[in-house]
């Protein structure tokens, strides 16, 4: 290994102190700091091309029924599975997260599993292959694991979900409102009643359930985070229905936010720009669209899930605390806000 990738012992010494002198004005969180590795082994990671270091189109033509699974997308859509490493920053909160089997709620799930979080995911019963596989990810991380299925659509559902969550987890103080319905359209003439309403009930009613069933569950210092798009500033033409429920999910946390500032309770938003999740292959893009996805960002190429996950971990963290009625992006250098 070169030399100038190693820190000194003098540079270890020297952030050692300075860390020891910040801790002497600061918070003790005990069990909750990570414990400090050998100073011999630390290493400088070294950098990354953002531009190449995950695929880039054009990608091969696929398709799968709604909703899609991620572990039959080629390529497999990454969500920090081999790389995401905690730091403890979530250590003994509890997590529930809607769309949790794939795609950001997935890579929220790992994420937050490996920063301390016990985890409750819920997804749709035909997406059991991927949740079994997040359900063990977070049970390797050494963290309580709940499994709970179900369709969102259901007022009856989304009560019983926070319910189970509450339970299963012995309390919850962070809410990830996550999963949505995607399905592209050309014409407003094409987009059936029963297509409107399947998407504002996934994308809209279910969050304001999910959410109102939480609330009295919360206690200061929790937080709500919403999944929303850069679809809510930049709407696609082919995607009427779902871009205006995205602008609601935006409007949603800032208004909560407001709301919800007394009882101590922050709520955020994260607004993906083009990423590789299964809504793209079980009719949330066209196959043209499909095949060059993301190749139209600067960075050219599509984000991974798990290049969002530090953003969820972020906004669940309490060291946010002053962070509430925000929205945060991450769109490949395109897009909004």
């Amino acid at each position: 290994m070169n030399q100038s990738d190693k820190l000194t012992r003098r540079q270890i010494v020297g952030g050692l102190g300075a860390g020891i002198a910040a801790a002497a004005v600061s918070p003790v969180f005990g069990s909750t700091q990570p414990s400090q590795p050998q100073a011999d082994n630390l290493t400088v990671a070294p950098l990354e091309d953002p531009t190449t270091r995950f695929p880039k189109p054009p990608f091969k033509e696929q398709s799968q029924p709604w909703p899609g699974l991620a572990s039959k997308m080629e390529p497999r859509p990454d969500h920090g599975e081999k790389w995401y490493k905690g730091s403890g920053r979530l250590m003994g909160r509890k997590a529930l997260i809607t769309g949790g089997d794939s795609g950001m709620g997935r890579a929220a799930a790992i994420a937050y599993a490996r920063e301390g979080a016990d985890v409750a995911i819920n997804y749709l019963p035909n997406e059991e292959e991927d949740a079994k596989e997040v359900v063990a990810l977070i049970k390797a991380a050494g963290r309580k694991a709940v499994a709970i299925p179900g369709d969102l659509k259901s007022e009856d559902f989304c009560k019983r979900l926070v319910e189970q969550a509450v339970q299963g987890l012995g309390g919850l103080d962070i809410l990830v409102n996550n999963a949505a319905r995607q399905q592209t359209r050309k014409s407003i003439l094409e987009v059936s009643s029963e297509d409107f309403d399947a998407t504002m009930k996934t994308n809209i009613y279910a969050p304001f359930w999910t959410t109102k069933a939480a609330v009295p569950h919360l206690k200061p210092g929790s937080a709500i985070i919403f999944t929303t798009s850069e679809q809510a500033y930049d709407p696609s033409a082919e995607l009427y229905d779902y871009a205006q429920t995205k602008a609601a999910n935006m409007s949603s946390v800032k208004s909560l936010a407001k709301q919800l500032a007394e009882k101590g309770i922050r709520v955020n938003g994260v607004a993906p720009g083009p990423i590789w999740t299964p809504l793209q292959v079980s009719g949330g893009a066209t196959m043209e669209k499909l095949k060059m996805f993301g190749g139209q960002t600067p960075l050219g190429r599509p984000g991974q899930p798990g290049e969002l996950a530090s953003i969820y971990v972020q906004l669940a963290d309490g060291t946010a605390s002053y962070a509430t009625g925000q929205i945060y992006g991450a769109s490949g250098g395109a897009g909004n806000p």
